[in-house]
């Protein structure tokens, strides 16, 4: 009687497993950003349906390869990693011009992805961030434009800064980042 239990519960579990397997939604590789940290890779969802304006500038970033080599230059523990500033100072950006805010209601959580910006809201333009927890308080405020969808443990290894600024002293870095539809 055992046997036949544990080999019913087994064939269900299977089957909810196939079930999640195929509800799952299929990652579209044109809007997937692979970033690869020195703890492994981070595969992010871009979300165009949230932010068309914001999702166009990062993955023009991305195929030039301008975050190749970026460092994180303000991590706050429980917070979120803060990246995309070529001068590592936290006040550098692209040469491409600053995108108007595309702010939502989608709220922030463990693992969403935003574009950080100065007081105005119209000033993103290449620096971004990855929430831990406590990014609640961002949602309408700030443009969020993805997701972590594998690899937050890799994000949480990330060094972090001192504590107040989140200013990093020798700062990891982001070893590549790629579009995953050009990785091959």
């Amino acid at each position: 009687m055992l046997r036949s239990s544990l080999a019913a519960f087994a064939l269900l579990a299977s089957l909810g497993f196939a079930q999640a397997q195929t509800a799952a939604p299929k990652p579209d590789p044109d809007n997937t950003v692979v970033l690869t940290t020195k703890d492994g890779p981070v595969t992010i969802r871009l979300r165009p349906d949230l932010a068309p304006k914001h999702v166009a500038q990062i993955k023009a970033l991305v195929k030039r390869g301008f975050y190749d080599g970026v460092v994180f230059h303000r991590v706050i523990d429980g917070f979120m990693a803060q990246t995309g500033d070529p001068t590592g100072t936290g006040t550098g950006g692209s040469d491409l011009p600053n995108i108007p805010a595309e702010f939502s209601q989608t709220p922030y959580k463990v693992g969403s992805v935003g574009m950080a910006r100065s007081q105005s809201p119209n000033s993103a333009n290449s620096q971004f961030f990855i929430c831990y927890e406590g990014c609640g308080s961002l949602t309408g405020s700030y443009t969020l434009f993805g997701e972590v969808v594998s690899g937050m443990d890799a994000v949480r290894k990330i060094k972090k800064g001192a504590p107040g600024s989140g200013q990093v002293t020798n700062p990891d870095k982001i070893v590549s980042m790629r579009m995953q539809a050009d990785a091959k």
